[in-house]
């Protein structure tokens, strides 16, 4: 999806257009500002502790001239009815199977969003300290959404991207 947003928005800049925002799905490029507000974009993030019925967010943020992408397991999973197993839909490439995880969902930014999109969902297989490394590493901004070790929602962000948090999280 990541690559498809990014030609919907170079489609977008050939008409002239300076201020949009386009989203599908979690990813996302946002260009310019919002036109009404004369202020930055404001995106949120789905808490993954949300009941189905309701839509919740855990955090907004402020985006402009950037795109973001966000990969999770928390809506798209399945639950053997024998053994309690939850499969989940991403896959990991060492495997060719899922496996657990403790990662709910990571939203990461990029210039453009197959980048953004490329990084979100090759986080959600991987272990949560190798992840940071690869932030790090390679100078990414990153929100990630775990269960920790008393299996309570916690919350890694590097300071790029807390810099565009908008709403304390809960």
């Amino acid at each position: 999806k990541g690559y498809c947003i990014d030609r919907i928005a170079v489609y977008m800049d050939q008409k002239g257009y300076e201020n949009y925002l386009i989203e599908v799905g979690g990813e996302l490029v946002a260009k310019g500002i919002h036109q009404e507000k004369q202020k930055p974009w404001v995106v949120g993030i789905d808490d993954p502790n949300q009941k189905a019925t309701t839509r919740e967010l855990i955090t907004l943020l402020s985006l402009k001239n950037q795109a973001m992408a966000t990969s999770g397991n928390y809506r798209k999973f399945k639950i053997d009815s024998v053994t309690g197993n939850k499969y989940v839909h991403i896959i990991d490439p060492h495997l060719g199977y899922t496996k657990p995880s403790n990662i709910l969902s990571v939203s990461v930014l990029a210039e453009n969003c197959a980048t953004a999109d490329a990084w979100a969902t090759t986080f959600m297989s991987m272990p949560l300290e190798e992840t940071k490394k690869i932030l790090i590493e390679e100078n990414l901004e990153g929100y990630i959404i775990y269960l920790n070790v008393e299996d309570e929602v916690s919350i890694y962000q590097t300071e790029g991207f807390k810099s565009q948090i908008l709403e304390k999280q809960r």
